[in-house]
């Protein structure tokens, strides 16, 4: 496979301190990284494209590094997210490419994640933005942590490029009041509830 060629990140972090009701105790903190890289694939159909997960994994290592070091420590994530724009000359699929290497270097780094990690993917001219599910890392069903963050970047995805995302939280939405299963009964034996 061919090697990952990147030509930039770009790292986002949000303070979330009221959303028009009462300041919490402490703000919400959401991150995310993006990383613009070469799309081996672009222009031709490649039958065969799963080797290149192999070679996608350092980077998402690199990333959840970057984006646990941002937001404090592993001990206080509590949502995540991943997804991939695609440019033009490129198909969905190579952005699926993403989701192994991506969610499970999250899911390494965090030790104790039993959710599956949430994605989206399109394809998408220069400057074009993709809204990445969030949900906890422990228990999909968490209605409070159900979020999505907007990424992108003025100039990608070239149309032979690759933007591939990853997203995480410190805690649920701000002022969260939908009902449903609550952070504090998570059982986590399967990674739903």
């Amino acid at each position: 496979m061919p090697d990952v060629q990147l030509r930039k990140t770009v790292f986002s972090l949000e303070e979330v301190f009221h959303e028009g009701g009462p300041s919490p105790d402490k703000p919400l903190y959401r991150a995310s990284a993006l990383a613009i890289i070469s799309n081996p694939f672009a222009g031709r159909y490649e039958p065969e494209i799963t080797g290149f997960m192999e070679d996608l994994k350092p980077l998402g290592l690199e990333m959840a590094q970057k984006l646990i070091d941002m937001l404090g420590g592993p001990d206080i994530i509590e949502g995540y997210g991943k997804g991939s724009l695609v440019g033009e000359a490129g198909e969905l699929e190579h952005g699926a490419l993403w989701h192994a290497p991506g969610g499970y270097a999250m899911r390494q780094l965090l030790g104790q994640a039993n959710a599956i990690v949430p994605s989206s993917k399109k394809v998408g001219g220069v400057g074009a933005r993709l809204d990445v599910p969030i949900t906890h890392i422990n228990a999909s069903y968490v209605r409070s942590h159900f979020d999505s963050m907007e990424v992108g970047s003025n100039d990608a995805p070239r149309a032979g490029e690759l933007a591939f995302a990853l997203v995480m939280t410190t805690g649920p939405r701000v002022h969260s009041r939908s009902g449903g299963l609550e952070a504090w009964d998570i059982k986590g034996e399967d990674g739903l509830r």
